[in-house]
């Protein structure tokens, strides 16, 4: 599995939503779950981006896919960037 980093910001239309469906994050979380990733971690931050999501996933098509129906509902803009663990990094320039 390999891991990657969301940040993502609240469109206008989303953060109405999270201000009357707070609990609506923690549902996303399961739909990208069953969408085939996981979410390891999650973070609310301040500044550009509203939000720092680490998921794991089989592939980037998967991450792809979960984007693009994440992205369609108008509620969030995602920037999604493929992680690589330091030792594997380091292997691979061996």
């Amino acid at each position: 599995m390999s891991e990657y980093v969301v940040l993502s910001r609240l469109t206008n239309e989303g953060r109405k939503t999270l201000k009357t469906k707070p609990e609506r994050l923690k549902e996303v979380n399961k739909e990208i779950s069953k969408m085939g990733a996981k979410v390891l971690y999650q973070y609310a931050l301040l500044g550009k981006y509203d939000f720092l999501t680490i998921l794991e996933a089989p592939d980037n098509e998967t991450v792809a896919k979960i984007m693009v129906e994440l992205g369609s509902r108008g509620t969030l803009e995602t920037t999604t960037l493929a992680a690589i663990e330091i030792d594997d990094f380091l292997k691979a320039l061996k």
